[in-house]
């Protein structure tokens, strides 16, 4: 059965340094919800201390790539000295459940023998998007006595009354060339309540080989009888310096939202021959929109371009998306 094949739309956003706590980058974007006529999207963007904050946007339903508005400050800043997002906070995942939006976020520490630690925090808005407060100070899933590392980008859906995570867990840090880099892949949780996971050690989608070295960013959709997954990958080495083993989407289907089938060529979207998304293209955010299919990604530098969208093809067997809940 031949994949959806995405058109697309072109770059939404990239800053342009006027804001102190967006000097640069504009990473992961993030669907939040929306009114009708707009949808609110998430991002990180760093400021001159290279320290990210989740900022928001408005963007218009039919034509995302037109700007309705920039909130002027990160609606989530890092978080209190000493904490596990003390140096920096990025959207991932966000669901809402009973007129509240759960905004699951990636937490920042800056480590010494490792470059970095991550971990996943949880925000919460009653008000529509427009004001974020963290439920706790501390993450809602880190590293365990079975998952020694770090966890990373969620994909949470509810379904049935239950929370489903699809999430990054790193396996283990390597020295390359002298620097350490992690290894990460896809695993699955459950949830009665979005807050306590239940983790099992099951692993969602794993490495092709032993020159595969990152999985990211998973975004599930369901339309009733299957479930289709995006994610980026990238190999464990050279992924900076070369276009060929960086970033790419791949793509996945499953019956049960837990056992996995790779159809990584069936991903319908790869980099451009020019342009701000040519070396790379990650961290996918796919999501239904009315009659409309949407990916929001990144491009090149891991964000630092800024980030785009493509809109799947008319004919190219996608069906709506169930409602989760």
């Amino acid at each position: 059965m031949a994949g959806i094949r995405w058109d697309k739309q072109g770059l939404i956003y990239k800053p342009d340094a006027r804001l102190p706590w967006a000097k640069s980058h504009a990473q992961i974007p993030t669907v939040a919800g929306g009114d009708g006529d707009t949808l609110q999207l998430l991002f990180s963007s760093r400021d001159a201390d290279n320290r990210s904050a989740i900022a928001s946007m408005a963007v218009r339903t039919n034509a995302p790539a037109e700007i309705v508005s920039i909130g002027p400050d990160p609606v989530l800043p890092p978080g209190a000295l000493g904490t596990f997002d003390d140096c920096g906070t990025m959207p991932s995942s966000v669901v809402e459940h009973e007129g509240v939006r759960y905004l699951y976020y990636i937490g920042w520490n800056v480590r010494n023998t490792i470059p970095y630690h991550n971990a996943v925090g949880l925000a919460i808005s009653e008000d529509g998007g427009h004001h974020y407060r963290r439920l706790f100070e501390g993450p809602v899933m880190d590293r365990t006595a079975d998952e020694p590392h770090f966890c990373g980008t969620t994909c949470v859906r509810i379904e049935n009354g239950i929370w489903r995570n699809w999430y990054l867990s790193c396996t283990g840090w390597t020295l390359v060339d002298g620097k350490p880099e992690a290894r990460y892949h896809l695993k699955y949780a459950e949830s009665r309540d979005g807050i306590h996971w239940s983790r099992g050690g099951r692993v969602a989608i794993d490495y092709l080989d032993g020159h595969e070295g990152g999985l990211a960013r998973a975004s599930v959709h369901f339309d009733g009888t299957r479930y289709r997954m995006w994610f980026c990958k990238r190999s464990h080495d050279g992924y900076r310096e070369r276009s060929s083993v960086s970033y790419r989407i791949g793509y996945a289907e499953s019956t049960d939202g837990i056992t996995w089938h790779r159809r990584d060529e069936e991903a319908g979207l790869d980099v451009s021959p020019s342009g701000w998304d040519a070396f790379m293209v990650a961290y996918p955010e796919v999501v239904q929109v009315g009659e409309r299919l949407y990916m929001f990604y990144n491009g090149d530098g891991f964000g630092a371009s800024g980030f785009g969208y493509a809109q799947a093809r008319i004919g190219s067997g996608i069906q709506g998306e169930t409602t989760w809940t």
